[in-house]
């Protein structure tokens, strides 16, 4: 709890009086009310009342609008170790593929938890239907069910002890998918299984053993004594030869920032595989810019700070803020389904939100050209009060307030993670300094969070200030992302003329993500930086938020990275041809957006004439 909060403070007094704790970190008070600790060492069953007979059967729940957690719960806290609870979403998700929150929806039965059998794009429609190799019934074996899905009619022969087969399995280091015991690579990314990308990165072998990394390695761990990590110092830049080197403020090309302190924020209960959101993210990339001879050599590393209360109370309501602090006292709980927390939750999300709003006042003031946010847990779902899709606080919008408290009049925040960033859109809809525009897959809102729909563009004084660039389906590539940035972003980006960018960089559009669905390379996300960083004198913001397979964000980050620092990367873009989907997206959106930007409308005009020479016969 959070002082001087009048609604936090009435909100503290509705909670179970179970005695309270008192933390006090860096300036901030927190006053929680606090699970005894026998309670807090009783397993789920025990510590949640109504959590359910199992973890992998599927749970009804009534769609209530807006309740989002247990009845008779506060609405603004996360529920402690399991959610049981109602989901305030109410589109159909496709189960294949809406997985950043791990929620599937269906309107005929209700709210259900994440399922665990399969998270991948394919699916199974019968009994021995094979996907990556594997039936039905070895994936059902794989995850601790024998047998196929229907019911056994003769039971005379039942035994507790035949029911569930023992099947050792190993959990992909590069996805997280579940793999046979005996089998060498992931069935689904091909990783081998004792792969080294968590050293090497993407540079490591992904068919074969990892050689020994014989260089030095930038440490990521926290310190032995828990007492010195405010003490983390980041390292110092050195030259190629080695040598130490002092930049001055004008050398400052590309910061960097980071803290170890932020690996500490993971899932406590283990699931049917590890959370997709884990600190082995930070870490992969961290090694992939060592081991390019980008980090340390070439950035600069800026000293972490938390975000202030001030800088929250910018974007986030009391009751955001303080639901989030609430949870340092708590060993495990959950806003939703998928959206976890620990005991050094909140401190990581002050601290990716402190550094971002500290990497943007830099750009801005001229300390640095641009700079790389390598922050974890992600922000782009958090709403003014909202917690979900894994996000906590708002590190692009902190960021954006940031820059405009250090000078800048209008910001311009472009966000490519595979997901639409509803909360950056809904804090900022009413706004016009602040222009939103994602790229982002929809599918008619059948993919998560199911917003971001073309004609979604803002209200109020923010009516045209958000634009949304919503994919029909998945496997959406380079060429669609580089023509919709050439054809609509790069122009009301022109126009808008902001200055600072700041991209909400969600790596789950890349090839190989196993939420996502896409197929950007890195090329292509190193290309959309390009475009960017030549407008407004490059000043530009880089903040991570998704992205799940670390062989595909970490080589992605990696050439993002080079690009900020200004390496030539080759790029020859002559011949982009979009697909049919991409044209006809982008034709909605010209259509729709030009009644705002009207240095779109030559580009409608264009793209419908080649649409009505290619598809004479269909109307967009």
């Amino acid at each position: 709890m959070i002082n001087n909060f009048p609604m936090a403070a009435e909100q503290n007094s509705q909670l179970p009086e179970k005695g309270e704790c008192m933390v006090e970190q860096n300036g901030w008070h927190h006053k929680h009310e606090l699970e005894s600790s026998s309670e807090s060492s009783m397993d789920d069953d025990q510590l949640c009342e109504n959590d359910g007979e199992a973890d992998d059967k599927e749970e009804d729940y009534s769609d209530d609008e807006n309740d989002g957690t247990i009845e008779g719960a506060d609405p603004v806290l996360p529920v402690c170790l399991n959610i049981d609870g109602r989901i305030e979403h109410t589109q159909n998700f496709d189960a294949a593929s809406s997985r950043e929150d791990s929620m599937l929806v269906d309107s005929s039965e209700g709210d259900k938890l994440r399922g665990t059998v399969d998270f991948r794009q394919n699916s199974l429609s019968s009994e021995g239907e094979q996907v990556h190799g594997r039936t039905l019934d070895e994936l059902l074996a794989l995850y601790g069910q024998e047998g196929s899905l229907a019911d056994d009619e003769d039971d005379n022969g039942w035994s507790p002890y035949g029911v569930f087969a023992v099947h050792k399995k190993w959990f992909c280091i590069n996805c997280t998918m579940p793999n046979l015991d005996d089998a060498l690579h992931c069935d689904l990314c091909g990783e081998y299984r004792e792969s080294g990308i968590l050293n090497e990165g993407y540079l490591s072998p992904q068919f074969a053993p990892a050689e020994v990394f014989s260089s030095s390695q930038l440490s990521l761990e926290m310190p032995e004594n828990g007492n010195e990590v405010a003490t983390y110092i980041t390292p110092t830049p050195t030259s190629a030869t080695g040598e130490s080197s002092t930049l001055s403020l004008s050398e400052r090309r590309t910061v960097i920032g980071f803290d170890p302190r932020m690996l500490l924020h993971s899932e406590v209960q283990m699931k049917s595989h590890p959370h997709p959101e884990r600190p082995d993210r930070l870490r992969a990339i961290a090694a992939s810019l060592r081991a390019a001879g980008v980090f340390p050599a070439k950035l600069f590393p800026i000293p972490a700070r938390e975000v202030t209360l001030e800088e929250l109370q910018k974007i986030h309501s009391p009751q955001h803020v303080s639901s989030v602090e609430t949870t340092s006292c708590r060993l495990s709980s959950y806003f939703t389904a998928d959206t976890y927390t620990n005991e050094h939750s909140a401190l990581a999300a002050r601290l990716a939100a402190g550094l971002c709003a500290y990497l943007a006042t830099e750009v801005m003031t001229g300390q640095a050209q641009n700079g790389f946010a390598l922050v974890r847990p992600p922000g782009h779902h958090a709403g003014i009060t909202d917690v979900m899709g894994f996000c906590l606080h708002n590190n692009a919008a902190i960021a954006a307030r940031a820059a405009q408290a250090a000078g800048a009049k209008k910001v311009l925040i472009v966000d490519w993670d595979v997901h639409h960033g509803n909360g950056t859109q809904e804090i900022f809809e009413h706004d016009n300094s602040v222009l939103y525009i994602s790229l982002h897959r929809h599918e008619g809102g059948r993919f998560y969070p199911g917003t971001g729909a073309a004609n979604e563009v803002g209200s109020l004084d923010g009516e045209g200030f958000s634009v949304n660039i919503p994919w029909k389906h998945g496997g959406v590539g380079d060429e669609d992302y580089i023509f919709a940035f050439q054809h609509v972003v790069l122009l009301i980006a022109e126009q808008f003329a902001p200055d600072l960018t700041i991209i909400s960089a969600g790596f789950d559009a890349a090839k190989g993500d196993p939420l996502g669905g896409c197929e950007v390379t890195p090329f292509g996300f190193a290309y959309m930086t390009k475009m960017l960083s030549d407008l407004f004198e490059g000043k530009l913001l880089v903040i991570l938020e998704g992205g799940y397979n670390l062989r595909s964000i970490s080589a992605s980050a990696t050439a993002v990275v080079k690009v900020l620092l200004g390496e030539n990367m080759g790029f020859i873009t002559d011949d982009i041809k979009p697909s049919k989907s991409c044209l006809e997206t982008l034709l909605e959106v010209l259509e729709i957006q030009s009644h705002y930007w009207p240095i779109l409308n030559g580009n409608y005009v264009q793209l419908r004439t080649q649409w009505e020479a290619l598809y004479p016969t269909k109307k967009v």
